[in-house]
């Protein structure tokens, strides 16, 4: 690290153009390519995914599930005002270019059954050339359909496509989450310059991920959320990262370093510990590959990806801007201070750091009783998890996809939101005539509103039965049935006819997409929390360090789960905040939350643990090391902290529910991991258990390689060097000869 430091300080200029070349060329081959992501939840050798390819081969090119819903609150949709206004709305939509076709319930045998039994609400199919339509495409079908609403026709549209029209545009989320974290820099370091500086280094590397991320997108399945996940994660830890080296680089400067040296020695003592801190949620998020799910792979390099340029941006491009802005690191009163009294002793810490760290001694068992209740209250609510779609049906009420989903459940009741489809193959006339027997025995099926006579295609070899729950997709009464149609009714019904049925859909699909994960989370939890037990204590050197830390990480993913189903699956705000109403948790949601939320506790971990180990090693004192290790950090990671928060809740306006739900569930995890976890309970028991903190078997450790996270400085008295605001044009070459290196 000290080579690399040293080579980015003297050829910085270079360094700065070789990020900005990185960033423009991954951004204009991204722009050139264009995006491909997929969110393709199908789990091969699921049923859902085995009627899926049944589907696709029998009935292939079917279209979307976009329509176009009205509404009358006087009179039915059969007035002749209605039908001539909605006929000739329909009209302009089907004409419209990139539309393939309008099927209305004003003509066509299945007309009818579009209007609602109470003749107040009627649907129209709306099918696009493209089955993801492009966002000025479906905002044209959007305004031309709603244009025919008046005082007492309601018309809305619903489906994946319209859904492209109301996604929000610009970068808000990124740019309020930045104004913050820029505010909270200033305010620790007094300098405007030393704050911008994690702000740009992080941008650069976010920026080339991003674009990254995108180009990754043409050669593996990568969710279309993953760029805004990735900017999320990148910016917090890529901010914190850099804050915590120039920290570390001021504390050099104050202390009559040169620049170069000041931020040389930065980067090869806080700087490896910013890597090693990387590392760890690198490994968090790579732990998803073993789940080998095509859907989560794809989100867990771009993730990583995004780490792994952040870290390289930290300890590479900030060190040459340290070089640039030289002595600006510091504020003008503490450069004034440094040229007229020359550098002075370390600060020790004081004020409410020293004194809460002092308190926590002197009552270890209290509050870390009082901690942990305030993690169990928290994650009660993890209990009732429920993993599921999370459709259109949870969107902000304002949303017309959300109106359009309303008015299809009140119309035609819950389940037409989310029909199931029975497809089998079909390989004789018997076959064939045992499956349009079945549309009557699921008919008196509890849970079933209706069934859709079978269909037969052209060749005879596939079948399709469409059935209508009684419920919504997202209720848990729909997942049971599907269990109940597929472990009884349907088993039942085709029992001696050799022919095989399949459930599909979109509740089949996510519910088994959802049974696929909880079936293997026990694997992916312990082999992240083994791994990241192992980092822990080659680093330390202790048993109960790495122990302390994977419970910790367990109470913070269980207390911000709580957070998060209180919110959005019990509803608990969800609405005021404008992210939509109640409903199930996304069932890919754990284990991404898991990954990140491990690394990013991890972080904490390291700074926090690292100074006290080192007080540790120097006085064998716990006690001490203890309230020296949390008065001295407690201060740069609440900031950190702050900053993080800040950013993961700037992207609630993001007006993604995914997004929002990792925002939301990050930013409560950050919050309690900081201002509970590791400046509350951890010492507290730390003080509790003594020396057996540090108790490592004599044989083992003989046995385990050693590495040091974050090798103390050198001793030696240097010169003191004068603190002008010019000394930003001064040479690393000339600073590092002025101190004798």
């Amino acid at each position: 690290m000290t080579s690399l430091a040293r080579w980015c300080l003297r050829r910085r200029t270079a360094v700065i153009v070789l990020w900005l070349v990185a960033l423009a060329g991954t951004a204009a081959a991204a722009l050139l390519s264009g995006p491909a992501y997929s969110n393709d939840y199908a789990v091969p050798g699921t049923e859902a995914a085995r009627a899926s390819a049944l589907l696709d081969a029998g009935f292939p090119g079917q279209g979307g599930d976009d329509t176009i819903v009205w509404h009358t609150d006087r009179g039915t949709v059969r007035a002749a005002a209605v039908e001539q206004r909605m006929t000739e709305v329909l009209h302009e939509v089907a004409a419209l270019p990139g539309v393939e076709a309008v099927s209305g319930p004003y003509s066509g045998p299945d007309g009818a059954a579009r209007i609602s039994a109470d003749g107040h609400t009627a649907y129209a199919s709306l099918t696009f050339t493209d089955a993801a339509p492009g966002k000025g495409l479906a905002k044209k079908a959007v305004d031309t359909a709603r244009s025919a609403a008046d005082g007492n026709l309601q018309v809305a549209l619903g489906g994946t496509g319209i859904a492209g029209a109301e996604g929000k545009g610009g970068h808000l989320s990124e740019i309020i989450g930045i104004a913050v974290a820029a505010v909270v820099l200033f305010v620790v370091f007094g300098s405007l310059a030393a704050s911008l500086l994690p702000i740009a280094t992080a941008l650069v590397g976010v920026g080339t991920a991003s674009m990254g991320t995108q180009l990754l997108g043409h050669v593996m399945n990568v969710a279309d959320f993953a760029p805004m996940l990735g900017t999320l994660i990148g910016l917090g830890v890529g901010i914190d990262y850099a804050l915590f080296i120039v920290t570390r680089h001021r504390k050099g400067l104050r202390a009559g370093l040169p620049v170069a040296l000041a931020a040389e020695r930065a980067v090869a003592t806080t700087g490896r510990a910013v890597v090693f801190a990387g590392g760890t949620v690198c490994v968090a998020l790579l732990g998803m590959l073993i789940l080998r799910l095509s859907f989560l792979n794809g989100v867990a390099i771009a993730a990583s990806l995004t780490v792994v340029l952040t870290v390289a941006a930290s300890v590479t491009l900030l060190p040459a801007l340290l070089g640039v802005i030289g002595h600006r690191a510091l504020g003008r009163r503490e450069r004034r201070r440094l040229a007229a009294g020359g550098p002075g002793p370390d600060e020790q810490p004081t004020g409410a750091a020293a004194r809460w760290s002092a308190f926590v001694e002197r009552h270890p068992k209290l509050l870390g009783t009082l901690a942990a209740a305030v993690m169990l209250v928290l994650a009660v609510p993890t209990l009732s998890l429920h993993l599921g779609t999370s459709d259109q049906g949870t969107g902000p009420a304002s949303s017309t996809t959300r109106q359009a989903y309303d008015m299809l459940g009140r119309g035609f009741g819950p389940g037409v939101n989310g029909p199931l489809t029975l497809v089998a193959g079909l390989d004789s006339a018997a076959d064939r005539l045992a499956f349009t027997k079945l549309p009557e025995a699921l008919r008196h099926t509890e849970g079933v509103a209706a069934a859709s006579p079978a269909e037969v295609n052209t060749s005879g070899d596939t079948g399709v039965i469409s059935v209508i729950p009684t419920t919504s997709p997202q209720s848990r009464d729909t997942s049971d049935l599907v269990d109940r149609l597929r472990g009884t009714v349907l088993p039942k019904a085709t029992a001696g006819t050799g022919v095989d049925v399949h459930v599909g859909g979109m509740t089949a699909s996510y519910d088994d997409f959802a049974g696929i994960i909880l079936g293997k989370l026990p694997l992916f939890v312990g082999t992240v929390v083994g791994l990241g037990c192992l980092l822990l204590l080659l680093a330390f050197r202790s048993i109960g360090i790495p122990l302390k830390a994977a419970v910790m990480n367990i109470a913070a993913v269980a207390s911000s789960f709580g957070v998060v189903v209180a919110m959005f699956q019990w509803g608990r705000g969800s609405e005021l905040l404008g992210l939509g109403g109640a409903g199930p948790i996304e069932p890919f949601l754990p284990v991404v939350m898991v990954s990140v939320l491990f690394g990013l506790s991890m972080d904490y971990q390291v700074f926090l643990v690292s100074r006290m180990y080192e007080e540790w090693l120097a006085t064998r004192d716990n006690r001490r090391a203890v309230r020296v290790g949390l008065a001295e950090t407690s201060r740069v990671i609440n900031s950190a902290a702050v900053i993080m928060i800040s950013v993961f809740l700037a992207f609630v306006l993001s007006g993604d529910r995914v997004i929002a739900m990792f925002g939301i569930g990050l930013a409560t995890a950050v919050a309690l991991d900081a201002f509970v976890l590791r400046t509350l309970l951890v010492p507290a028991l730390m003080h509790m258990l003594g020396g057996a903190n540090w108790w490592l078997p004599a044989w083992l450790d003989r046995r385990l390689p050693r590495i040091s996270i974050e090798p103390p400085e050198p001793v030696e008295p240097l010169a003191p060097v004068a603190a002008e605001p010019e000394a930003s044009g001064v040479s690393p070459e000339r600073s590092l000869a002025a101190a004798g290196v």
